[in-house]
């Protein structure tokens, strides 16, 4: 089994432990998120895309395409994501307890910066999903990367 066909799988028994978490300490979060959620969704995005990941921590670019062009990836399990420049290219996808994920949007990044908020004191700068749903809906085929023809995940991520 390839490695990133694991990653449903995986995602679940890390819900089922947050659950367990909060069950026993109720007044204590136990939402995965930072790096942990971050780096999920740039594997996941590479997979699909077929993109060529950056080292970690690369500003402003997670990863790049086939023929070069630069790459933001953000992935949240809530109804908002942030960035500190405006990406050349941005993909956002919603993840969900089950392992899965929905894109949210992926077109050019200039119109996503322009209709997020103004900068916050951490120096980032936030748009909300229904913001970015909405923006998709007019976003070229031809200005969208093409997910990969190879789909080797199971169903349940397609």
């Amino acid at each position: 089994m390839k490695s990133i066909e694991q990653i449903p799988a995986l995602i679940r028994k890390l819900y089922c432990t947050v659950a367990e978490l909060q069950k026993l300490f109720p007044e204590r979060p136990f939402t995965p998120d930072g790096h942990l959620v971050g780096s999920l969704g740039e594997v996941i995005a590479a997979h699909d895309y077929n993109l060529q990941l950056l080292p970690p921590s690369t500003e402003g670019n997670d990863a790049l395409t086939e023929d070069g062009k630069p790459v933001e990836i953000k992935i949240t399990q809530g109804k908002r994501v942030a960035f500190r420049k405006r990406p050349e290219h941005l993909i956002v996808l919603k993840l969900h307890a089950d392992g899965t994920t929905v894109e949210v949007y992926n077109g050019h990044g200039q119109e996503p910066w322009h209709q997020s908020g103004k900068m916050q004191k951490n120096g980032q700068r936030s748009i909300s999903l229904s913001k970015l749903d909405a923006l998709m809906k007019s976003v070229p085929e031809e200005h969208r990367i093409k997910k990969t023809l190879e789909q080797t995940a199971p169903p349940d991520r397609q």
